[in-house]
């Protein structure tokens, strides 16, 4: 087995070494600049180039990728021996992109040492019409707009490194695989690598027509085993153009089944409105999220993935937190979500892979690194929030679904995850959540703000665990009533009663060990020692989400959450400017993501508050505006807003990501109050609201069990209207203010 070992730039949100108490956190190092950078994805296999669409060897992380591995890690296409002058690029994410450039003035220099112009600007266009599916297709069009022919001479360079995505995040290697020699054919060439898993990888590139190997004084026996450059002689009559066209296949010679797009999801529920903003950002939101869409790990199986670049795999929390996001409009992923997730439920004690019996995935991963053991992602169960969301979705897929055949085929499984939170769950057997890694190369921290330096107190220095995160014990008192019903439902009484005392029990535990009346809000989590973690963070707004809250001290945290020192302007920050260590550019430590704004603003919709709510949803809608084709972005930086009048970009953030993208969805579910039930056919609008900035909005095909229903709702003065477009079968709806 191969061994890996960390560099000073490692990742320490994946491999971090223990901190000495009081000792200042790493900054969490996870790639490159990715500012700028554009995504083709189709399933498995995308593509990061820059604007001009290339990959070019700066370090960046950039490339063609299948899974885990980047086939191409060099691909940079140079006119005239200089790269064109991009007039339009691509779309930053999407799975076709046309990018229109034109040459820049190409200069000669004279026998006078002077440079004369001997081609000016935007004479020559050149378009790269590319499209990501089970292989890379671009075409090259070159178009001669002078009134003479022109020489167009096409360079392009390439090369496979084969690099796993770990280790573009910082892991260094003590050794890697074997690099072969190319393989070349009149219509193309193959790289090829055998890795330390014995798989033997192949990139396999087509030209029409066909391009010959640049001159080079590079010896044959290096050659053979290295990136090569193409180049291609043109002359271009006036008017008249000419196409390169690229092909590029990446294979895995494992008997694995060749790789296929899988197909969208089938249109569920849609959300319109009059304000082009919003319009515009919900769709871009459902743009990302079939983007997203991968094969599963087993035949028939596909899964929303977490993120590009860094997380296009089976991400549990993030599928969990997605699926939850989309279940009034696509229910269906739910039901995918839950079925992929509980076939890969552990089912043995593996401190390797941070795994026990009943736990949910943290992450599964299928390159090199993980077939070696190098990383313990095999599937990895360092997360321990995972198990309670499990639950948490299986009850709300119920509510909305009726579903009681799902319901009693992962039965078994939702057993075993209440097995986890009771047996392994509760260290050390106080009635609360705690997590400590096992595993040497495992997560230190294990909850959503994974970095190691997210969990500290208010005079800046870090929690010792084991730790009970605040927003865990409140999923536990969610999945612990959730099964209550379910229970009851199945006709388990006794389990009901018990699930239902355990809830109560926790909640009053919660209450006691968790408020911290000083700040009016509930701590980040208690220490080893069982003491309060006092930084003072957004982690309290998901106790309001699950209803574990009292509704007094609610109301409080919903005030401090947003009040000065956690509220930007452009939303919550995940850690208050208040708190020492307070960084706005720190990952979890003062940043804004999307997805904990909009599970705060779920929170205090549940409590009734209704101006926060509108608060919370109003800003993240505005800050769509300033970012890239209205994409929310996985998080961004927290400075204030009377400072900073824009949202400011994080620079390695995942664009698009999945919750990221859901976050919107769940901001209008959360506003209009939805809460259904199927088996009674009933749907409640409990408190509807909307933006003030949005005078109406309709949902249409809302499905709730095997009814459909279209609503319209429209702001008022101090009011809102509620109108049934459209009923399919039998279905009350029921608004409660």
């Amino acid at each position: 087995m191969a061994k890996t070992v960390s560099a000073e730039n490692a990742p320490r949100d994946i491999f971090e070494e223990p901190l000495a108490p009081g000792a200042p956190a790493p900054p969490v190092v996870r790639a490159t600049d990715l500012t700028g950078v554009h995504v083709l994805k189709a399933g498995d296999m995308f593509m990061l180039n820059n604007a001009h669409g290339d990959v070019r060897p700066d370090g960046r992380g950039l490339g063609l990728f299948l899974g885990d591995t980047r086939f191409l890690s060099t691909y940079d296409l140079v006119l005239n021996g200089t790269h064109p002058v991009v007039l339009r690029a691509g779309p930053a994410a999407a799975q076709h992109s046309v990018i229109q450039m034109a040459n820049p003035d190409l200069l000669e220099q004279g026998g006078d040492v002077s440079e004369e112009v001997v081609l000016r600007r935007h004479s020559l266009g050149v378009v790269r019409d590319r499209t990501v599916s089970d292989r890379l297709k671009e075409r090259v069009t070159v178009t001669n707009y002078t009134t003479l022919p022109q020489r167009a001479r096409l360079t392009l360079m390439l090369d496979a490194d084969y690099a796993d995505i770990f280790e573009l995040r910082g892991l260094v290697r003590e050794r890697r695989g074997d690099r072969l020699a190319n393989e070349w054919s009149p219509d193309g060439l193959t790289f090829t690598y055998r890795g330390l898993d014995r798989i033997v990888r192949r990139t396999v590139i087509s030209l029409e027509p066909h391009m010959h190997r640049a001159a080079t004084t590079v010896p044959d026996a290096e050659l053979d085993t290295a990136g090569t450059t193409l180049e291609l002689d043109w002359l271009i009559e006036p008017g008249r153009s000419e196409t390169l066209n690229i092909e590029v296949r990446a294979e895995i010679r494992d008997d694995s089944p060749p790789h296929t797009p899988p197909r969208p999801w089938t249109v569920g529920a849609t959300i319109e409105t009059n304000h082009v903003l919003a319009e515009r950002a919900l769709e871009r939101s459902r743009a990302d999220l079939n983007l997203l869409i991968n094969d599963g790990p087993a035949a028939d199986e596909r899964y929303i993935a977490a993120g590009v670049p860094w997380f296009s795999c089976l991400f549990g929390r993030d599928s969990i937190i997605t699926s939850l996001q989309l279940l009034a409009v696509r229910p269906e992923i739910a039901a995918t979500t839950l079925s992929v997730l509980a076939r890969l439920q552990a089912t043995e004690v593996d401190e390797f892979r941070d795994a026990a019996p009943g736990k949910i995935l943290h992450e599964l991963r299928t390159g090199e690194l993980a077939r070696t053991d190098e990383i313990p992602h095999t599937p990895y169960y360092g997360t321990v929030d995972a198990t309670p969301l499990w639950l948490m979705l299986l009850d709300e897929y119920e509510r909305w679904t009726g579903d009681s055949a799902l319901v009693d085929q992962l039965w078994p499984n939702a057993l075993a995850a209440l097995g986890w939170l009771d047996r392994y769950g509760d260290l050390d057997g106080d009635g609360f959540i705690e997590y400590q890694r096992q595993s040497e190369r495992g997560l230190v921290n294990q909850g959503w703000k994974d970095s190691a330096d997210s969990n500290r107190n208010r005079d800046g220095t870090l929690a010792e665990g084991p730790i009970a995160l605040v927003e865990v014990q409140a999923y536990a008192f969610a999945a612990r009533r959730g099964m209550a019903r379910l229970a009851r439902r199945r006709g388990d009484e006794e389990l009901a009663a018990l699930q239902d005392a355990a809830a109560e029990a926790l909640r009053q535990r919660f209450e006691k060990a968790f408020w911290m009346e000083d700040v009016g809000t509930y701590a980040i989590a208690l220490d080893g020692a069982k003491r309060q973690v006092t930084g003072i963070a957004s982690n309290a707004g998901h106790a309001l989400w699950t209803g574990i809250a009292d509704p007094q001290r609610a109301a409080r945290t919903a005030e401090v959450l947003t009040g000065r020192g956690m509220w930007s302007g452009w939303g919550i920050r995940t850690l208050s400017a208040e708190t020492i260590g307070y960084n706005p550019i720190g990952y979890h430590l003062g940043t804004i993501w999307p997805h904990d704004n909009a599970i705060c603003a779920a929170g205090f919709a549940r409590y009734g508050l209704s101006e926060e709510t509108r608060l919370v949803a109003g800003a993240l809608f505005e800050a769509t505006a300033h970012f890239r084709e209205a994409r929310l972005p996985e998080l961004f930086c927290g400075f204030d807003r009377a400072t900073s009048p824009l949202p400011v970009p994080y620079p390695v953030a995942c664009s698009p990501q999945a919750w990221a993208a859901g976050s919107l969805y769940h901001l209008m579910s959360a506003t209009l109050g939805f809460r259904p039930d199927a088996r009674a056919h009933r749907l409640e609008l409990v408190r509807p609201a909307l933006p003030t900035w949005l005078p109406s909005l309709r949902v249409r095909g809302l499905r709730v069990g095997d009814a459909h229903v279209d609503l319209e709702f429209g702001a008022q003065e101090q009011s809102i209207s509620v109108e049934v477009l459209r009923r399919t079968a039998d279905l009350d709806v029921v608004v409660r203010l």
